[in-house]
């Protein structure tokens, strides 16, 4: 019998109860853990910003095979020894999954090896292309680029496959067309000096048209294991798969909610979730 894949879901704040923490993304923790094979821990840091988290920070030494990283903070979500260690996890041949939202929230992932690379931020790791330091979304006017509006949360996007489909973006031999939607997701793109990273799918932006990197995956290679590099941790989070779970007091846009409702992209949701899973664990879904 195999060994099971361990999963662990960590955001990078402290458990605070109007914020992202990890007990909002509930719905992804319980059907990870329905999948056969799938152990999950789900938690928060366990220590103040600045100081060093004993998970993560020894996380090479863990007997865990993935770390699906919520980066939630305002840019002090990890250290340099807890960067130092989860890239050591990749290298050792590990999976991750790291993910971050808007302008510079989550901008404490920049320095992970090889994934970090992918994130782009308002103040930390610009995109090379200037065109794109604009605004987006122009209804939240607090929050700035990048900020792609992808449509409300609860409501699905339509994504679009670049390339040979990834096994990532299938469903019972479809494609996968369908993820959560977000008023302002953040940027990702493959490293231009990773051969090992491409870019997977690609969102449309409802206001101005314009495209945008959904994901980028990292094949195994000398660098590590695989990984993947995502735009919004919203693509995960209860309030997207079904709004009325609640969301912290600052989220100020009016939700949808038309995904739970649609059995189809709900399936496609699912499927992305658990193709991520084990894809990262280099096994094929049963």
């Amino acid at each position: 019998m195999a060994e099971p894949i361990r999963i662990l879901l960590q955001t990078t704040i402290t458990p605070t109860e109007d914020d992202w923490h990890i007990g909002r993304f509930s719905i992804l923790r319980d059907f990870l853990s329905s999948l056969d094979g799938v152990e999950v821990t789900a938690r928060d840091r366990g220590a103040a910003p600045g100081e060093t988290d004993p998970i993560l920070g020894a996380i090479d030494e863990s007997n865990f095979d993935q770390l699906w990283l919520f980066a939630v903070d305002v840019g002090d979500g990890l250290n340099s020894d807890e960067c130092a260690a989860i890239s050591r996890f990749r290298r050792n041949g590990r999976g991750l999954m790291v993910t971050r939202d808007h302008m510079d929230l989550g901008s404490s992932v920049c320095t992970l090896g090889g994934v970090g690379a992918a994130h782009y931020f308002h103040t930390k790791n610009l995109d090379p292309d200037e065109t794109r330091h604009a605004i987006d979304d122009p209804y939240t006017t607090y929050i700035s680029w990048p900020n792609y509006h992808s449509g409300a949360n609860g409501d699905a996007q339509v994504v679009e496959v670049v390339g040979e489909p990834h096994p990532l973006l299938r469903r019972n031999g479809q494609v996968i067309t369908r993820l959560p939607a977000h008023p302002h997701e953040g940027a990702v793109d493959a490293p231009s000096d990773d051969p090992s990273a491409r870019v997977i799918a690609t969102g449309c932006s409802k206001v101005t048209g314009r495209p945008f990197n959904i994901a980028v995956a990292f094949e195994a290679s000398e660098a590590g294991g695989r990984a993947v590099a995502q735009s919004t941790f919203h693509h995960f989070a209860d309030y997207n798969l079904d709004p009325d779970m609640g969301c912290p007091s600052f989220v100020s846009e009016p939700p949808g909610g038309s995904l739970k409702r649609d059995e189809a992209a709900m399936a496609d949701v699912r499927a992305y979730h658990s193709n991520l899973a084990y894809w990262l664990a280099g096994r094929l879904a049963p």
